[in-house]
């Protein structure tokens, strides 16, 4: 009997050991956002866009990419085909994100029910924008997120998984500069609690400033943008795949759009007449 308790005794002091060992090393488990995961070990990661309701072109494209960029600031999908597009083929590969057309409570709110594990915020020129983006795609304590219904539970909350518990460290939160306003106030909205990637809208830079992207002064403002995401310690990205290498800032370059899949897949090519 004193045997039995010997080791019985030994036993728990080598789990509870173990268990302190595992406590103090602050080791946390991977992130079932993968996009997010690559970007937090040092990786590229890159996107396709699905700007309307096509379940069988997402499926088949997802698992190529590194995230989908659902397109909704500039299509005219509705929520209801997002959401079926992600039930019909959940954790394909490819991490759901949005670019969404607004930074109300109810579209962050929809985004994040319906199974989104990303936003992309578009025309950001002030840190409250990207403080309100935050408040409503994140649950308490970091943000004001309901709890209510939608699918996004039961996407993500399997295999043992607390969806509520693990969702705010795997929400990936985009902002995107597209203005000479937003360049000014780039470092500032990078440091903005929550918020992850800061991204250049290279096209609507173009559109907004009036200077072409082989301007020197344009070229300026991608780079004050990367300054200002380094200073805060948050990725920096473009929407523009072709920043991904051979430009002087392809080296902080961590988030880019529209680029060739990971592994070399390429769609079917139109069948003609």
């Amino acid at each position: 009997m004193r045997s039995s308790a010997r080791i019985a005794a030994a036993l728990l002091f080598c789990l509870a050991a173990a268990a302190q060992e595992s406590s103090s090393s602050g080791a946390k488990p991977k992130l079932y956002n993968t996009a997010k995961q690559k970007l937090l070990d040092g990786k590229q990661i890159n996107g396709h866009t699905i700007s309307q309701f096509d379940t069988k072109a997402y499926c088949e494209q997802a698992p190529h990419y590194d995230f989908t960029w659902f397109e909704m600031q500039h299509s005219t999908m509705t929520w209801k085909d997002i959401e079926q597009m992600i039930a019909a083929c959940p954790r394909v590969g490819a991490t759901p994100m949005v670019r969404i057309q607004d930074e109300f409570e109810s579209s962050l709110q929809h985004a994040a029910d319906i199974g989104l594990l990303g936003v992309v915020m578009p025309t950001v020129d002030t840190v409250e924008k990207a403080v309100q983006t935050v408040r409503y795609f994140k649950y308490p304590p970091e943000g004001r997120r309901s709890q209510g219904g939608g699918q996004a539970g039961r996407i993500w909350g399997v295999n043992g998984i607390n969806y509520r518990q693990t969702v705010n460290d795997n929400m990936l939160v985009v902002m995107m500069i597209e203005t000479p306003t937003g360049v000014s106030n780039a470092y500032e909205i990078a440091r903005t609690p929550g918020v992850d990637v800061v991204i250049i809208g290279t096209s609507d830079m173009t559109n907004f400033s009036g200077f072409p992207s082989s301007s020197p002064r344009y070229q300026q403002y991608l780079t004050d943008v990367r300054d200002a995401v380094k200073k805060a310690g948050k990725f920096f990205g473009t929407a523009d795949a072709q920043y991904r290498s051979g430009h002087p800032l392809s080296p902080d370059v961590k988030f880019t759009q529209h680029g060739a899949s990971n592994d070399g897949w390429k769609p079917p090519a139109a069948a003609g007449r």
